[in-house]
């Protein structure tokens, strides 16, 4: 299959950073929202990070003008029809996410592959609202999306081999990024592990062993992080963050995987990082650390 057109259900700060990403890579996108105005926010945001790129001379204006063009804001999800991949990139809830697919089963007729952005979530379970579980696959994508070159490939109880061999060379040959193959576990490989650190990390907070900055000053230089853990949750999103711990909580049932008093309570707060601008840094409105 030759990918040429990709459809991205959800325009949140994942959906932005796949739909920029994939526009950058010379792929036409149909970015899906509920109403025009969070399209036109998310729009927003995506010429504020094509513009940070051109300060840092990676790109020019012309090129941004021509990322940008590849990318159609929509409502009507009865284009995504024209795709070739559907990647749902919504908010970590498994019963929206199964009504998501449930949709696009019925507006996507195969070969098109449905995958999902899920890091948490049972592929297994979302492909079962599916009547084709075959070509349902996971494409977990870091953050920040267009920096990190790495993609988490799940395999569902049901996908099947063309499924994953397609996914994997649009991975690696399409949008260049390397890919790992894993098979369904909650929290995958890089969710399951960098939330114990992070988790590990708000402990030592608490315990006042150091303080926030110094905590992801020796994590950031002495192990080359590109953030430290704490600065790695806010940009997660607390919220995201907490809600994946509590979930391989409940599904490990382990005591390393329970979270942080700490992180609730910056929830409870209403602090969850650059999203709100205040986390455990404060954040300007284009989530740069003040």
């Amino acid at each position: 299959m030759v990918f040429n057109k990709i459809g991205v259900v959800g325009a949140g700060t994942m959906g932005q950073g796949i739909a920029e990403m994939l526009a950058s890579r010379g792929l036409e996108v149909l970015l899906i929202e509920r109403t025009p105005e969070r399209l036109d926010q998310a729009w927003e945001q995506m010429e504020i990070s094509l513009d940070k790129q051109i300060e840092k001379w990676a790109i020019t204006i012309p090129e941004k003008k021509l990322i940008l063009s590849r990318i159609h804001k929509m409502t009507d999800w009865s284009r995504l029809s024209e795709c070739d991949m559907v990647i749902e990139s919504i908010s970590e809830d498994l019963d929206l996410k199964k009504q998501v697919f449930a949709r696009l089963d019925d507006l996507c007729p195969p070969p098109i592959i449905l995958a999902s952005n899920t890091s948490t979530l049972s592929l297994t379970e979302i492909a079962a609202a599916t009547k084709v579980p075959e070509r349902v696959i996971g494409l977990h994508f870091l953050y920040p999306v267009s920096k990190i070159h790495l993609v988490e490939i799940i395999r569902a109880v049901k996908t099947s081999e063309d499924t994953f061999e397609q996914t994997r060379r649009f991975v690696e040959q399409t949008i260049q990024k390397r890919g790992i193959q894993v098979y369904e576990s909650p929290g995958f490989v890089t969710t399951r592990l960098i939330c114990i650190l992070i988790n590990e990390a708000m402990h030592a907070l608490s315990e006042r062993v150091a303080t926030a900055d110094d905590i992801d000053s020796a994590m950031r230089i002495g192990y080359d992080f590109r953030y430290g853990p704490l600065e790695m949750a806010d940009r997660f999103g607390l919220d995201s963050v907490l809600a994946a711990m509590e979930r391989m909580f409940r599904e490990f049932g382990e005591l390393k995987y329970r979270p942080s008093f700490l992180l609730k309570q910056m929830v409870r707060a209403g602090h969850l990082g650059t999203k709100t601008g205040q986390g455990f840094f404060t954040y300007d409105k284009d989530g740069d650390r003040l």
